[in-house]
């Protein structure tokens, strides 16, 4: 399919928002650069979350495959961070999402967010990441040795995004 030859970028409410779906990995380092050039002179925080393909508690995870609905995913990230940004005085905002087939201990989804406060870029990145979390069309898949099976949302994550 064509996502996964050319990431799909998407602008949002500010020209310094970035949203990416993509199988490639990112380079933490390079978003975070980009971020603290929005405005070197009048950003005091940048605030950067990085989630990892992490280990299970009751199996052995070999591998998640992540899958997305292309187009719908996108439109959904942009509502998230065009939310983020009419709660929170933002500069921008950087949501890189990865899909297929992904190793324990690989990156999964990048957010950063840049504020003149660290107290806004602080909420806006947890409230991206808990709006990802439950609302963003994704479908992870987990493989351990007892086979293939589908994630569901988790109740916390549920809980989690309540608070806003």
């Amino acid at each position: 399919t064509a996502y996964r030859q050319i990431p799909r970028i998407f602008n949002c409410m500010k020209t310094n928002d970035l949203i990416r779906v993509q199988e490639a990995d990112f380079d933490i380092s390079e978003h975070y650069h980009q971020l603290r050039q929005i405005n070197p002179a009048g950003t005091g925080a940048v605030v950067v979350f990085v989630g990892l393909v992490r280990d299970l508690d009751d199996a052995k995870l070999e591998a998640m495959e992540l899958e997305h609905y292309p187009g719908m995913t996108e439109s959904c990230l942009e509502h998230i961070v065009s939310e983020a940004h009419s709660r929170w005085s933002l500069e921008g905002v950087h949501v890189v999402h990865r899909v297929g087939k992904l190793l324990r201990h690989e990156q999964i989804v990048f957010v950063g967010v840049t504020s003149r406060h660290r107290a806004d870029a602080f909420n806006a990145c947890e409230f991206v990441m808990d709006y990802l979390k439950q609302d963003a069309p994704f479908w992870k898949a987990e493989f351990t040795e007892q086979g293939k099976r589908w994630v569901q949302v988790k109740a916390s994550d549920q809980q989690a995004g309540k608070r806003w």
